[in-house]
C-alpha cells in the first residue's frame, strides 16, 4: 500500500488536507479512497499472528480494533483538527461515552456545563452515578461556578460550545486553565462549531469529540463519531483498551462516506454560515418572534466570546415563536420546504422543537432554566437558496 498521498509531513493547507489528507492507496493505485469491507485479516504464519497480538508488529488484526478505510478517515480528520490521534466511533454518543467512561472510576468527579444535549445529560447525570462517579453541573457561562466546582480534584470536564439548542458559548481557554489546575482533562463537544470554525485543542482543551453524523457526513446518510487528542498516555492507558473491549467501532462503509463528506466540509460549512447569518437577521426583525439566538449576532449574550474563539457564528439558528408550544407547533406544521427532523448539519434545512424532542427527558424546570421554552425552535440552516428558506419561514410564521 502506498502512503505517498496521505498528507502526513506535508504543509498542505486546510482545503487540500480535506481532499487528500490521510489517503493510502492500494497496489491498484485507485483515485478514490478504497473501501475495505472486511471484518478480519489473515496471517502468513502462526508466528506472525502471535507477534501481531503481542503488539510486536504493527498491522491490522480485526476491524473492531482498526480498519484501513477507518484509518484514512481518522488521519484526515486529525490533520484538520491539528490532533496527533483520532479514533473513529459508531456514533457521536458512543464517542462522548467512550471519551469519558474510559478514564473515570468510582469515587471520582466529573464537572460539566448544564446546557447539554438530552442524551449527554442522561449519561452524565444518570448513568455515571450508577458506577459511583459524581457529576457536578454548572452554568457554563459563569466562571465563578466553574472555579468553585473545580476547587476539588476532578478527572474530567465536559462541555458543549455552542450548546444544543440555545447556542450558549463557553470560554474554552478560561475553563481549561481552571480544569488543568484541578488535574482534569477537558473534553469539548465541537459538533455545532465544527473543526472549520473552532479549534478547541488550540484553545487549551485536551479532547475534542464529534458526532460525524452531522456536518462531516452532511447529507443525512450514515452514523459516526470521532475522538481527537494529543495525549498518548490517554490513548494507551484509557481509550484504546476501553475501545477494543467494548467495541464502539466505526464501520468501514460509514468511514468511506465520511471521507467523501470531509472533502466538501469547508465549502458546505461556509455556505451554511452564509445562509444562517441571513436567516438570523431576517428573524430578528419579525413580529412573531420573541427572541433569536445566534452567536454571530451582536444580541447574543456571548457574541464577543464567540467571535474570539470561532471564525463565524455557525450553521444553526434557534428562536422563540410567540404563543408557546401552540405557536411553535402551528409554525412547524405550516412549513413546506424545511423538514421537521432532530438531525442537523445537513444540506437540507431541518427544524425541531427541543421541548418535545431532543430535551423532552429533562424536567420542565430544568428546561426553562436552560432557556428551552415551549416556544423555542431550532433550525439547522441548509444549502437551499436562502430566499426559498426565508420565504418558507415567512409563510409559516404567518400561520402563528
Amino acid at each position: 500500500m502506498s502512503d505517498v498521498a496521505n498528507g502526513l509531513g506535508h504543509n498542505w493547507r486546510k482545503a487540500t488536507q480535506l481532499v487528500r489528507g490521510g489517503m493510502t492507496r492500494s497496489p491498484f493505485e485507485e483515485t478514490s479512497e478504497a473501501l475495505y469491507l472486511t471484518s478480519g485479516y489473515v496471517y502468513g504464519s502462526p508466528e506472525e499472528a502471535e507477534a501481531a497480538f503481542k503488539g510486536e508488529t504493527k498491522r491490522y488484526i480485526y476491524s473492531r480494533y482498526a480498519n484501513p478505510t477507518v484509518s484514512m478517515f481518522e488521519k484526515r480528520l486529525a490533520l484538520l483538527e491539528g490532533a496527533e490521534f483520532c479514533v473513529g466511533t459508531s456514533s457521536g454518543m458512543s464517542a462522548m461515552f467512550a471519551a469519558i467512561a474510559s478514564q473515570v472510576k468510582a469515587g471520582q468527579r466529573v464537572v460539566t456545563s448544564r446546557a447539554l444535549f438530552g442524551s449527554c445529560n442522561y449519561i452524565l447525570t444518570e448513568q455515571l452515578p450508577k458506577f459511583g462517579v459524581e457529576t457536578i453541573l454548572v452554568d457554563g457561562t459563569d466562571l465563578d461556578q466553574w472555579r468553585d466546582a473545580l476547587s476539588k480534584p476532578t478527572v474530567c470536564v465536559f462541555m458543549e460550545t455552542p450548546s444544543n439548542p440555545t447556542l450558549e458559548v463557553i470560554d474554552i481557554a478560561a475553563v481549561s486553565e481552571l480544569a488543568h489546575a484541578a488535574g482534569a482533562r477537558v473534553i469539548v463537544d465541537n459538533v455545532f462549531a465544527t473543526a472549520v470554525l473552532q479549534s478547541p485543542l488550540q484553545l487549551g482543551a485536551d479532547i475534542v469529540m464529534y458526532s460525524a453524523t452531522k456536518h462531516i457526513d452532511g447529507q443525512g446518510r450514515t452514523m459516526g463519531g470521532a475522538i481527537l487528542f494529543n495525549d498518548e498516555n490517554y490513548l494507551k492507558n484509557h481509550l484504546e483498551p476501553f475501545f477494543r473491549h467494548t467495541g464502539p467501532s466505526m464501520s468501514p462503509f460509514n468511514a468511506w462516506v465520511m471521507l467523501k463528506g470531509l472533502e466538501t466540509l469547508d465549502l458546505r460549512v461556509q455556505k451554511h454560515c452564509d445562509n444562517a447569518e441571513y436567516i438570523s437577521s431576517f428573524l430578528s426583525t419579525h413580529s412573531k418572534i420573541n427572541k433569536v439566538l445566534y452567536p454571530g449576532m451582536d444580541s447574543h449574550p456571548q457574541h464577543q466570546l464567540a467571535m474570539k474563539q470561532m471564525s463565524r457564528g455557525g450553521t444553526v439558528v434557534s428562536f422563540e415563536v410567540g404563543g408557546g408550544k401552540k405557536g411553535a407547533f402551528k409554525f412547524l406544521k405550516a412549513l413546506n420546504l424545511i423538514d421537521i427532523s432532530n438531525n442537523l448539519g445537513d444540506t437540507k434545512s431541518l427544524t425541531t422543537h427541543p421541548t418535545t424532542t431532543t430535551h423532552q427527558r429533562i424536567s420542565e424546570d430544568e428546561r426553562l432554566a436552560l432557556g428551552i421554552t415551549p416556544g423555542l425552535v431550532r433550525v439547522s440552516v441548509g444549502l437551499e437558496d436562502v430566499e426559498d428558506i426565508k420565504e418558507d419561514l415567512e409563510q409559516a410564521l404567518a400561520a402563528v
